[in-house]
């Protein structure tokens, strides 16, 4: 048996994971010389590549040295923290990947706390010492300081380092002495990971991830804790319930390389996936025909937001998209529950609208960008955060909240987050920028990334996570400017545009069709106002010299996803196809909205 050691990559945003990865697979020989793979191989999801960030983990297997390891790729965004808390189950240590410059980041200490609760050994990379002013020792001392913070058991503590730069692929014992290989951070691999014990006695495979086939069907995988499965074998799948369903393995597959092989037997320890079992799920147990014993299961935390997906009711419905009936938005969900864990859906009074719970704005746009792009027609209502009663007092999330903001702008940021009942908890100049730490409740974030960017030129970098939930803490301003609502159905003629500029910002371009009731601007005021953008100039036989001025139109703000979600107030909807993003009033005439005022 070829020895294996199974590590999952840890790391806050952006301090270099899936790069790493590259590396590493290169390093161990699995492409040919004359192979062209690109950057970020494991990436492979169109909203990955776009946005730069990992979403889903990828497990990946490579030979180094007569032992395979299992290397398992993580997202770093606390949004997607159930991804983290399910496929950790199948490491024996982490790689913990620290920016040189940055130091320990709030979603550092996320999937830290997790990999330390769960009794991982950590191996500390210190990423990216070739950037100015980094300094390696102090963030090394850092990282150490907060495995002391987290409960850290001394084992734990006494962790192995490298530095190096994953960009330039080396990696040293001494960050002053670069080499020109990976082979101190794969040597430190196997020397200090633990390897994944063989255990004896009757099978038992904990599933923490779900892949599908259009040919095998639904594939589960997770890491073999004891015994041996065998191809054909006939086994039992204990449920979360505890609800025993006999059935039998088909095939099983090992991971080899970037795909995976099959195989006919998997001895514990290894990470496997297992064809031909039905109506699993993620977080129950494969185990022995006769006598099934099950494994702890996962546990996940809670939800902290919601928001009401309902079915796309304005004039243009349809004119886009495949799927628009309340039904297919219903399968759809339904199937995006089997594998996102930290998903919650309930049904409402009314059969098209569906609550929706996720871990944050950013983990829930992710599920609409990916469902408007697969052909789904949908509304989304405002995102609310989920208030709990918790001994007779109301209560709600709160996160921690890093701003990472040049020197000069501090004032700003601490400015608007106070107005969003923040407090600040600590400054620290690094370089020419100062890194803020504040607690602020989860509503106060809706909308704060495109108030700060705005404020500092794009220069704000934000991150938070979630804390706990506190006593509430009282009523947040909303947004400040009404919105400009069309009367009329048509077109937005340039004239009438250029015309009604003065009454504040536009969303939409000359020529867009519109209708009643779309808000197709920003008030400059604080009130809502309908306007008629679809009036041509009258035409008469009298002309004069100076009348004919060309239409003068300042560009239109266009929203993302995210940016169109924390926009809209609590009477809107953003109206998703698969080609446009609308912004709409829930009750499109103005005689219902007058009606129906909603508080």
């Amino acid at each position: 048996m070829t020895p294996i050691r199974n590590i999952a990559i840890i790391a806050h945003v952006d301090h270099g994971k899936t790069t790493m990865v590259d590396k590493i697979l290169h390093h161990c020989q699995l492409f040919r010389e004359n192979e062209s793979t690109g950057e970020l191989i494991l990436d492979n999801e169109d909203i990955e590549r776009e946005r730069g960030i990992t979403i889903v983990s990828k497990n990946v297997s490579v030979s180094y040295k007569g032992t395979k390891i299992n290397i398992i790729d993580t997202p770093g965004h606390a949004d997607f923290g159930g991804e983290v808390e399910r496929v950790l189950n199948m490491a024996d240590g982490v790689l913990l990947i620290v920016d040189a410059f940055e130091g320990p980041m709030p979603q550092t200490r996320f999937v830290l706390q997790k990999a330390i609760s769960l009794g991982l050994k950590p191996c500390v990379v210190v990423n990216k010492v070739d950037k100015e002013n980094c300094t390696p020792e102090e963030v090394h001392e850092k990282v150490f300081d907060l495995m002391f913070e987290l409960g850290a058991e001394e084992w734990q503590m006494d962790f192995p380092a490298v530095y190096g730069s994953a960009k330039n692929n080396w990696m040293s014992n001494d960050w002053k002495q670069p080499t020109d290989s990976f082979e101190p951070l794969l040597d430190m691999v196997l020397e200090h990971i633990p390897a994944a014990e063989m255990k004896e006695g009757t099978p038992q495979m904990l599933i923490t991830s779900l892949d599908f086939s259009t040919f095998t069907g639904r594939i589960a995988i997770g890491r073999l804790h004891r015994g041996v499965l065998k191809e054909g074998m006939n086994i039992s799948l204990v449920k979360r319930d505890g609800k025993i369903v006999k059935s039998k393995i088909k095939e099983l597959q090992t991971f080899e390389g970037l795909g995976r092989m099959k195989v006919s037997e998997v001895h514990a320890g290894d990470i496997c996936a297992v064809v031909g079992i039905e109506g699993f799920e993620i977080g129950d147990v494969i185990a022995d025909f006769e006598n099934p014993e099950a494994l702890p299961t996962i546990t996940i935390d809670e939800p902290t937001m919601s928001m009401l997906f309902t079915i796309n009711d304005s004039p243009f419905f349809g004119k886009e998209g495949k799927y628009v009936t309340s039904r297919h938005i219903k399968d759809r969900l339904a199937k995006e529950l089997e594998k996102n864990l930290a998903l919650r859906v309930n049904e409402t009074d009314s059969a098209d609208k569906f609550m929706v719970f996720g871990r944050g704005v950013l983990h829930l746009s992710v599920l609409i960008e990916t469902m408007r792009r697969e052909g789904y027609e949908l509304q989304i209502g405002q995102p609310q955060v989920i208030i709990k009663e918790i001994d007779g007092k109301k209560c709600e999330p709160i996160e921690e909240l890093t701003i990472d903001i040049p020197e000069n702008l501090s004032g700003r940021a601490v400015e608007y987050v106070s107005l969003r009942k923040g407090e600040m908890l600590s400054m620290e100049p690094k370089g020419e920028r100062m890194i803020i730490k504040f607690l602020i409740p989860s509503r106060g974030i809706i909308g704060l990334r495109n108030q700060l960017l705005t404020a500092t030129a794009g220069e704000a970098i934000m991150s938070h996570r979630f804390l706990e939930y506190q006593p509430y803490k009282g009523e947040i301003a909303g947004r400040n400017n009404g919105s400009l609502i069309s009367m009329e159905n048509g077109k937005a003629i340039p004239y009438s545009i250029d015309k009604l500029q003065d009454r504040g910002k536009f969303f939409v371009n000359a020529n867009d069709e519109i209708y009643e009731g779309q808000v197709i601007g920003e008030n400059s005021r604080s009130d809502d106002m309908c306007i008629n953008v679809t009036k041509a100039k009258k035409q008469s036989n009298v002309r004069s010299s100076g009348n004919d001025e060309k239409a003068r139109i300042i560009p239109p703000i266009i929203f993302s996803l995210e940016e169109a979600l924390e926009y809209i107030q609590k009477d809107e909807y953003v109206e998703v196809t698969p080609k446009s993003l609308r912004l709409r009033k829930i009750f499109l005439k103005e005689t219902d909205r007058k009606r129906n005022t909603i508080k």
